[in-house]
């Protein structure tokens, strides 16, 4: 992987866009674009942003579950499955 083939230019985006959209859907690989040499956007593929939006909500799942468990707002797991028969039941 070479990531200097990654960072392109605003010009290489106008006068290229589609070869840069072709790349970056066969590579699944991000591409920065700069302006005067400095990064100021970034390119991706639908399927990894979806992928990276996914994994940032596990992730933020997880640090709140970790908070929760630190400030003892837990359950004990059979009273949890206790709860999930009384519903079903009822149905």
């Amino acid at each position: 992987m070479n990531i200097s083939s990654d960072i392109k230019p605003v010009t290489y985006l106008k006068s290229r866009a589609a070869d840069l959209l072709k790349q970056i859907n066969d590579t699944h690989r991000p591409v920065i674009i700069t302006q005067n040499g400095e990064p100021k956007a970034v390119l991706q593929d639908p399927e990894s942003f979806e992928n990276m939006k996914n994994a940032i909500g596990i992730l933020k799942l997880i640090s709140m579950g970790e908070e929760d468990v630190r400030a003892g707002k837990t359950i004990e797991q059979e009273e949890v499955f206790n709860e999930i028969k009384k519903i079903i039941e009822n149905r």
